[in-house]
């Protein structure tokens, strides 16, 4: 499942890693987000299609963190957390938290998500961790054009990543099967 974090809260130092934005605004990130590729982690293979990311302002300055997605059985997956801001200089950087997940269960810690790509228009954003190993590629709609494609897959290449590593995530109303994002 995708996990953004997004929240005002109590700030460390930048993480060594993949380069954030230089400015991401949370108001307008706040919403929703359709996962249209990642890297497979144990946390979303049991996700089949239609992966989204609902971000909403919480208590505290923390945002809460509503992850879903259609299983392979057809059922729904979901899973709730937090988010908060590890970057005040860019608000790009986040810790994530899903109480009961093992390692990911405290609400403060490292950052452990960085978004590397966003469109000026806030149309998709690439996400990833300080290590690279994991990453999404999210939108606000279930579909990219062919020109936005382009501009995402060179993101990726920029923070380090192999573009092949991303699977493209099936979404109603978007492509339909799971493929290398190198071969689309």
């Amino acid at each position: 499942m995708v996990f953004v974090a997004l929240a005002g809260g109590a700030a460390t130092a930048r993480a060594a890693g993949p380069a954030p934005v230089a400015q991401l605004e949370l108001d307008r990130y706040l919403g929703t987000w359709y996962q249209l590729a990642a890297v497979p982690m144990p946390f979303n293979l049991n996700c089949a299609r239609d992966t989204r990311a609902e971000y909403t302002p919480a208590a505290d300055g923390v945002v809460g963190v509503h992850n879903s997605c259609t299983t392979w059985s057809g059922g729904q997956d979901r899973i709730d957390g937090t988010a908060t801001v590890t970057d005040p200089e860019t608000t790009a950087q986040f810790h994530v938290a899903f109480p009961g997940v093992p390692g990911q269960d405290q609400p403060d810690g490292p950052t452990n998500y960085i978004v590397t790509g966003l469109d000026p228009d806030y149309a998709w954003a690439v996400v990833t961790d300080p290590s690279a190993q994991s990453g999404f590629v999210l939108s606000r709609s279930p579909a990219l054009e062919p020109a936005q494609w382009d501009s995402v897959r060179a993101v990726i290449v920029a923070a380090g990543q192999d573009q092949c590593r991303y699977l493209v995530a099936p979404t109603t109303g978007g492509l339909p099967d799971p493929m290398p994002l190198c071969r689309l």
